[in-house]
């Protein structure tokens, strides 16, 4: 992203007359465009952000690697509504992007050529690239090399604005990586296998809010007989949508630790008990209801072993929290005007 001067707010220009050869003796009228004298916008900004803005321009191009699949929507209407949805979110990120630039100008940090530079030869060493194969992926998603290599140069200069602005406000004792340590303990740590089944029910693969809607009232529903007595296994032949495993109950069978299918299940699946229900959960198929019939345990690793471990993730979401509060200071101080139409 490239952020202009507020004098080139808007560029308006007259439309050219079409221009014949000069004939001023031959008597003959020359032809001129329907929009003689009309100005045409071939540029918009989106955004203001103190003495910055973000053109129209600039926000497409963002939009470009996020737009793959947004565009095999079927419907129309609910595809232009996700396409709407998504610009505004993409543009919110570049209007904090944009505000953690201008605090690390106003803090005097920098970011040197030669390190832009150095960043560019790793991203070309780790995907194989050369010269020739880095533009053409690059032109494919909209950029030239030059403006990539201020985009890099912006991306190095937040995460130095970030470690010099905000890490030294992240402050982890030994009492928080210890309370933590206690809390696994009690919890999904110590919990090495569960016995799995599910109810499913599924969605298309880009479900409009209400189909969502409706698949988790059905979880809900599903979730709420056995809470009060009925067996999963018995509502599981009755609503689930998974054909492959509606005849036993929706059973799903052992899993160990990391063998999920889908990661962000593990943090949910893992954390349950014997005879616990959780839902609804999203799946790549549809909305999920799970039910752990059997657990196996195991003890936790020595805290002395996870203590380090333990201090980094600490570490880790303390800065993710610290870096939102100070973007959400950051927003309140300036001036933003957001232009999306």
């Amino acid at each position: 992203m490239s952020v202009r001067s507020l004098p080139f707010l808007l560029l308006l220009v007259p439309a050219l007359a079409w221009a014949a050869p000069d004939d001023s003796n031959s008597g003959a009228k020359k032809p001129t465009s329907p929009n003689a004298g009309k100005k045409v916008i071939f540029e918009r900004v989106v955004a203001v952000i103190n003495d910055s803005i973000i053109l129209r321009s600039e926000l497409e191009a963002r939009m470009v690697p996020v737009m793959a699949d947004v565009q095999q929507i079927a419907d129309p209407k609910e595809r232009e509504r996700r396409v709407e949805k998504l610009r505004g979110q993409v543009l919110d990120e570049m209007v904090n992007e944009e505000l953690i630039v201008q605090a690390a100008d106003a803090a005097r940090i920098e970011v040197e050529s030669a390190e832009v530079q150095a960043a560019l030869d790793e991203i070309k060493s780790s995907n194989n690239l050369d010269d020739a194969a880095l533009a053409q992926v690059l032109a494919a998603q909209g950029y030239t090399l030059s403006n990539y290599k201020t985009d890099l140069r912006r991306q190095l200069l937040r995460l130095r604005a970030v470690n010099q602005l905000v890490a030294p406000k992240v402050q982890v004792t030994d009492e928080d990586i210890k309370a933590r340590y206690d809390e696994l303990s009690r919890r999904s740590a110590s919990v090495s296998a569960v016995k799995l089944s599910h109810i499913l029910f599924k969605l298309p693969e880009h479900p409009t809010e209400q189909q969502l809607a409706e698949a988790k009232e059905k979880a809900a529903q599903a979730m709420a007989k056995v809470k009060s007595g009925e067996e999963f296994g018995k509502v599981a032949s009755e609503v689930s949508d998974d054909v492959g495993t509606k005849a036993t109950g929706g059973e799903l069978g052992w899993f160990q630790r990391n063998s999920l299918a889908n990661p962000d299940w593990e943090p949910i699946v893992f954390a349950m008990e014997k005879g616990d229900v959780r839902g609804p959960v999203t799946g790549p198929q549809g909305i999920h209801v799970f039910f752990v019939s059997e657990v196996k345990k195991s003890d936790l690793k020595p805290f002395p072993e996870m203590k380090e471990q333990l201090s980094r993730e600490l570490r880790r979401r303390e800065m993710d929290k610290q870096t939102q509060t100070w973007i959400d200071e950051l927003r309140k101080k300036a001036y933003i005007d957001i232009k999306l139409q």
